[in-house]
């Protein structure tokens, strides 16, 4: 069962990020990363990067990302994050945390990312996004932070933010309303996915009712982590 929101807007786009590409620390000569995301003035090309493997990598034009086995292609091909979410982090590490601090594509104002629901969908001018799931903190995220313990802080708040998949290529820019366009019917939210992730059991036996709405990025990550439990 589908539920459709009215056209009134949810919230709005607070900035559209890209990052050039830095070498990784410690990484092997030529090793990238784009997790080093700046706003950008003026509106950027987004599109479905197609898998993984494609050497695009992320949905916005002039966005690098180093890491393609782990990160990018359809089901990640656009990063939210709400400035409220990081507001809150910057409160608590007591520094300021500006839009891209988290490598986030798109930092937004209004709307609680980390309440949407896999498979909801999102207007944006002429571009029509669908929420696929959970950011997975990584070693490159860690040490961008530069915060001791912050994986495990990260993990424990379990805001993450939501990927998105893009089902209509236009342009993006700041200032840009954010609509909710549909709602699945099924509540699985972000969260609970990422906590499915994470190996709790309880989040792990509420996903399925997701459906379809689970991507297929979802479901090989939960496929191995059953896998591994089991050995």
């Amino acid at each position: 069962m589908e539920h459709t929101e009215s056209p009134t807007p949810h919230g709005r786009i607070v900035s559209v990020n890209v990052g050039a590409g830095t070498p990784r620390p410690r990484a092997a000569s030529g090793r990238v990363t784009g997790i080093h995301k700046r706003p950008v003035t003026g509106p950027v090309a987004v599109a479905d990067p197609g898998p993984r493997s494609s050497t695009a990598g992320s949905g916005l034009a002039g966005d690098v990302i180093g890491d393609t086995r782990h990160h990018g292609g359809t089901d990640q091909a656009v990063y939210a994050v709400a400035l409220e979410e990081l507001k809150h982090w910057g409160g608590r590490l007591g520094r300021a945390l500006p839009p891209g601090a988290f490598g986030e594509n798109l930092t937004t104002a209004g709307y609680d990312v980390d309440g949407a629901i896999l498979g909801e969908r999102w207007r944006v001018g002429d571009v029509e996004l669908q929420v696929t799931g959970p950011r997975v903190p990584c070693g490159t995220f860690r040490t961008a932070m530069g915060v001791t313990g912050w994986l495990r802080l990260f993990t424990e708040r379990g805001r993450t933010g939501a990927y998105l998949r893009v089902l209509s290529p236009g342009l993006l820019r700041a200032e840009l309303p954010l609509t909710v366009i549909h709602r699945p019917a099924h509540g699985v939210t972000v969260p609970v996915l990422f906590r499915a992730l994470m190996g709790d059991a309880q989040a792990r036996a509420r996903v399925d009712a997701a459906g379809e709405d689970l991507s297929d990025t979802a479901r090989r990550s939960l496929a191995r982590r059953s896998r591994t439990a089991d050995r």
